[in-house]
């Protein structure tokens, strides 16, 4: 006999997987990574952070990776962060997209452009950059390759190393929604969810 007690209604909010860590609890060599976390995070240790964390070495160097893709890649802030939102859309991703998508509009990321691409429409009114920033994000991701056409096009308007950044945000975006999805991590339970399609 299936014991039905064991799985929650399809409404319940899945638990968070990993209890949440804090300066205290963190394993003693990441103890500074996590304070310099601390110093910039809008989400504290949580979200991708709180699972990293489980693997030191791999925490330090994602990290390191995030500070370049953040902070000191070529590509303009506004299309940085436009790429995240369109993988925090495509992977359904509620801490993804309510942690970035008020970067992406401080950065300069029309709300229209933010608010078509959550409807999950193709969206209008975009820079050309813009343009071939969601048409290479979405493609490579889909079709898991690009035609010589777009790529012509993404190196016209972008240039290699841009281009070769766009893919690096866009792939690294995916693991840190891969984290997030394994942890079940949630965003503040205070807050409207980005997706309520997607339970929490």
């Amino acid at each position: 006999m299936t014991d039905h007690a064991a799985t929650p209604p399809a409404s319940a909010s899945p638990e968070k997987r990993f209890t949440q860590l804090t300066l205290d609890t963190v394993a003693p060599e990441s103890r500074p990574l996590a304070e310099d976390i601390l110093t910039f995070s809008s989400i504290g240790l949580g979200g991708p952070y709180n699972v990293m964390l489980r693997s030191p070495v791999f925490a330090e160097r994602m990290k390191h990776l995030l500070d370049y893709l953040r902070f000191d890649t070529s590509l303009s802030k506004r299309l940085n962060e436009f790429a995240i939102l369109i993988q925090a859309r495509l992977w359904t991703s509620q801490v993804e997209w309510y942690a970035h998508y008020p970067i992406a509009l401080r950065a300069g990321l029309p709300a229209g452009v933010a608010d078509d691409l959550k409807a999950n429409i193709r969206p209008r009114n975009m820079q050309p950059d813009e343009e071939v920033t969601y048409d290479v994000c979405m493609t490579i991701t889909r079709e898991h390759e690009i035609s010589d056409e777009l790529f012509a096009r993404a190196r016209d308007v972008l240039g290699e190393q841009q281009l070769v950044d766009l893919i690096a945000v866009s792939g690294t975006y995916v693991t840190v929604a891969m984290l997030l999805s394994l942890g079940r991590e949630p965003i503040p339970a205070d807050k409207p969810l980005p997706f309520p399609e997607k339970p929490r």
